[in-house]
């Protein structure tokens, strides 16, 4: 199966990128806004330094919105629906991989469930906005 490269959305890649990270900052936002307490220390213990985090993720939620964009395509997804539930199989597929990850103890089960939440709601936001634009 051939990509059609010019039936990409590319508005639609920027609005899922832009999504991407106001969805990030408001969920990260709620759920760690105690990161200075004592119960979040294994955050601040395990987190990069400088500036340049940032930056990477901007990077990484436009690659995510048309990586998105593309599976949703080659899905034949024709509307919000089916997009959505591309982006929950996609959400579904790196949980199960975080789920392997935590029973070998290299993620706790906090961060196992922050980020499952996260990537399950995202991508199937990601998913239905594509779906919508097709």
């Amino acid at each position: 199966m051939l990509m059609d490269w010019n039936n990409l959305n590319y508005i639609a890649i920027i609005v899922g990128g832009v999504l991407y990270m106001l969805y990030g900052t408001i969920y990260y936002s709620v759920l760690l806004s105690d990161k200075k307490g004592s119960k979040n220390k294994e955050f601040i213990e395990n987190q990069s330094e400088g500036s340049a985090k940032y930056v990477f993720s901007v990077i990484i939620a436009f690659i995510n919105s048309f990586l998105v964009a593309l599976l949703v395509q080659a899905s034949g997804a024709d509307n919000w629906l089916e997009g959505v539930g591309v982006g929950l199989i996609i959400g579904i597929l790196i949980s199960i991989v975080y789920l392997k990850n935590s029973l070998f103890g290299l993620i706790s089960k906090k961060a196992f469930l922050i980020a499952i939440g996260d990537h399950l709601i995202i991508f199937s936001l990601l998913g239905g906005l594509h779906g919508l634009f097709i």
